[in-house]
Parts: structure tokens; sequence; C-alpha cells
């Protein structure tokens, strides 16, 4: 029996030499007969690419950069009540989700805040210092009277969070979750 080992080797293959030193010597007229075949069109292509590669020049032209601004890494956080009743810790420069505080559950006509706690069956509960934080609210009924508004502005101060945020805000936006954006009117502007 014969076995052949064939192992890698260093650098390119003397064939891929030879065919790229045979391709640059007679690029002149590759070049000459891509053109006759096409009628020109290598040579433009060639160009359109080579123009499309540079950057923009602002010869009297007005350029405006369509990017969204630049906004701070460092998260300013807020408490958002959502249409399903959880209560979260929502990150104003981008929306994004920092960390689920708990749940409304109404049961019975009642409304209960249920902390996300490892005991209340919360795959990611807060952390010892909300949970400290909240624990007051923790399994209370909180009544009518006790709006998704009051919740946000009690949990924020719990939190410690600024005031600036429900300062700039007016009622219209402070439910974006609930009414996505849009002002809870039931007139149509296509009327």
């Amino acid at each position: 029996m014969r076995v052949d080992i064939f192992s890698k080797r260093d650098g390119p293959r003397p064939e891929d030499v030879r065919a790229k030193r045979l391709i640059s010597e007679n690029a002149g007229t590759i070049r000459r007969l891509a053109d006759q075949i096409s009628n020109g069109g290598f040579t433009k292509m060639r160009q359109d690419e080579a123009r499309r590669k540079q950057a923009p020049k602002p010869d009297g032209l007005l350029i405006y950069s369509m990017s969204t601004a630049a906004r701070s890494d460092d998260p300013d956080p807020y408490v958002r009540v959502s249409l399903s009743g959880r209560v979260a810790l929502v990150d104003s420069n981008n929306g994004h989700q920092i960390q689920l505080l708990g749940e409304l559950r109404r049961s019975f006509g009642a409304q209960r805040f249920v902390l996300a706690t490892a005991a209340n069956g919360f795959v990611s509960p807060v952390s010892a210092e909300i949970e400290a934080a909240l624990t007051q609210y923790e399994d209370v009924e909180l009544g009518p009277d006790f709006t998704e508004k009051d919740i946000v502005q009690k949990f924020g101060a719990c939190l410690g969070l600024s005031d600036k945020w429900q300062e700039n805000r007016d009622e219209p936006e402070l439910q974006t979750e609930k009414g996505h954006g849009i002002a809870e009117d039931d007139s149509s502007e296509l009327l």
C-alpha cells in the first residue's frame, strides 16, 4: 500500500506566481481587448468605480449629515409603566430597558405592585439597593387615586432619580408606551 502525504506549502503556489506575472506583464493588452469587446465599457466601469470611492467634494454643495445626534454613553434612567403593567427603569437616551422593577397585577379589582425578586419568580431580580428602596410598595394595594403618573414620580423619588425628566415631559408623552406616541384622540386628520 502506498500513501502520498500532501502538506500545505508556505507562500503562494508556483503556478499562481506564474499566472500573476503573466497577467501583470500583459495588463495593457488585456485592458485593450476588454475595451474592444465591451465597446469601452470596461474602462468606463473602472472609472465609475474609482469615482464612487472618492469622498464628496464640497464645491458649492450643501452637505447634510443624516446621522443621529451623538448621545452620551452614560444612561439617563427614568421609571416607565408599560401598557401590560410592567414597571421598568428605562434609559432616556435610547429608550432601552435598563432593569425591570416589577409588575402591576390586578386581582378582584385591586391593583398591587409585585417587586421583581427571585422569591416572586422573576428571572432577573432587582439589586439589593433597589429592593430596599421599593420594598415599601411591595404587595401594597394601590387605589384608583394612585395613577401611573404617581407611580412614576414616587418610584423615581425612591430611587433618587432626577426630576428633570418628569418636568420636561408633558402629559401625552408620559404615556408613550401606552399610546405609542400618538395623542389619544378619536378624530382622524384624514377625514
